[in-house]
């Protein structure tokens, strides 16, 4: 009962937020281009209460709690008169239309950039000294060691240099003060040290990460199962060459294709070394050797600046990937199940999973990021250019400057009604293939590296 409720309530608030500042960018424009607003509501109808009126505006609130909305004159009538949406110019109701989704955009780069500020999993590795600075040579390391380990905590660094990663700062219980390394082809053990000492030597050495690349998977019957290469091993060269972020494992099993190779990897702390052949025509969704790879995450955390780079990249990126998905299904790279829809049974599943996850682990990562990913998902689908949406009233735009005339009003709305009509059938089909299927979830802790 709590998990249910917990879900209702993150899926209530979660979402209002997303469709308040949805409506609040139709508000603002509308305003600034003189479009009359007549009713800005918190919730959905039936009514509840008139709050006041301001401006011409009524700001209500409504029972349903799902964001709000803004009801502007005109917008969906004949009504031609001044203040009246209808009656605005062509560029006036395009940049209404578009303030919703442009501020779902701006909602999603704030929410990824705070979880980076606040902690987000980031490629990490144990960082290899290129050189050791005294700070470091007074702990007894030098250029080449790989620092595994201090006081039985890993010591790692994140593959984006804009991130920071803490060093350990407690003894894990039962494991003396010491600190592991990897040197000349084995792992020795060096005494304890402070974290703060530690920190300075990293800090002042030249160092990059490694061990960044962990097998996940092995295919039945690969090169790689037959060589022993097991689930949770973690790379660290091939034939000699270190993987690197720059040097990656992908890179050089490719250069190999047909020849024996030798991998060296870390297993429960302890250097192992295989031979195996790459296959050059390896059966499909295998690869050459028959592995299935992925990073090691840790809980990184930006600055400011560096953060809201981070949202902006990472709201750019998800849209690429959303809009590419057809593509990617006409070509086979990912299955239809992997590309399917989730209506809002399944968002609210993935909403309650999230705030579990952040109550679970103290992150706040897990909700922000969903929160994210949402926004930016309700941009992108508001902008599609169908009957009722943000888009199909953006291409009505469109179609009168080309026509240099516009669809009668009348018209217009009988298109939007039947796409609306189609949209809640869309919806109800959706939801109920959602509550025939199994809970949708994610792995947080896994994607936390914990």
């Amino acid at each position: 009962m709590f998990d249910l409720l917990l879900t209702i309530i993150s899926f209530v608030l979660v979402l209002g937020v997303l469709v308040f500042f949805h409506e609040l960018g139709h508000y603002w424009v509308a305003r600034r281009n003189g479009i009359v607003v007549e009713e800005f509501g918190l919730g959905y109808p039936p009514r509840a209460a008139k709050l006041f009126r301001y401006d011409g505006t009524d700001f209500t609130l409504n029972w349903l709690p799902l964001g709000g909305f803004a009801r502007m004159k005109g917008e969906d009538a004949t009504d031609m008169s001044p203040g009246s949406f209808n009656a605005a110019s062509r560029g006036a109701r395009a940049a209404t239309l578009i303030a919703g989704p442009l501020m779902n955009f701006i909602l999603a780069v704030i929410f990824f950039a705070a979880t980076a500020m606040l902690g987000t999993p980031a490629a990490a590795g144990s960082p290899r000294f290129a050189t050791a600075n005294p700070e470091a040579v007074a702990l007894g390391l030098a250029a080449g060691d790989v620092l595994l380990t201090l006081n039985g905590a890993p010591v790692q660094v994140p593959v984006v240099t804009e991130a920071s990663l803490a060093v350990p700062t407690t003894v894990v219980p039962g494991t003396a003060p010491a600190m592991t390394v990897l040197r000349d082809g084995g792992v020795i053990t060096l005494p304890g040290a402070e974290a703060n000492a530690v920190k300075s030597a990293l800090d002042a050495s030249s160092i990059t990460p490694v061990l960044t690349t962990q097998v996940e998977g092995v295919a039945a019957d690969s090169p790689a199962q037959l060589a022993g290469l097991a689930p949770g091993d973690v790379v660290y060269a091939v034939d000699g060459v270190v993987v690197t972020p720059e040097v990656t494992l992908n890179m050089l099993i490719d250069e190999r294709r047909g020849a024996a190779l030798t991998m060296t990897v870390l297993r429960n702390g302890e250097l192992l070394t295989f031979t195996a052949t790459p296959r050059e025509n390896p059966p499909p969704g295998e690869g050459a050797l028959g592995v299935h790879i992925g990073t090691i995450n840790r809980m990184a955390s930006m600055s400011l600046l560096p953060a809201l780079w981070y949202g902006v990249t990472s709201t750019g990126g998800y849209a690429l990937t959303v809009l590419s998905l057809p593509m990617l299904l006409f070509q086979g790279q990912i299955s239809p199940a992997e590309a399917q829809v989730s209506g809002p049974v399944g968002i609210a599943q993935m909403i309650g999973g999230a705030m579990s996850a952040s109550l679970e682990s103290g992150a706040f990562f897990p909700i922000l990021y969903l929160s994210a990913v949402l926004s930016a998902a309700l941009a992108i689908m508001n902008l599609l250019p169908l009957p009722a949406l943000d888009g199909g009233r953006l291409l009505f735009i469109l179609i009168e400057a080309v026509r240099g005339r516009r669809v009668s009003p009348e018209r217009e709305g009988m298109i939007h009604m039947i796409g609306f009509a189609l949209l809640l059938g869309l919806m109800l089909i959706i939801t109920v293939r959602d509550l025939s299927s199994a809970p949708q979830t994610i792995d947080w802790a896994g994607l936390m590296g914990q």
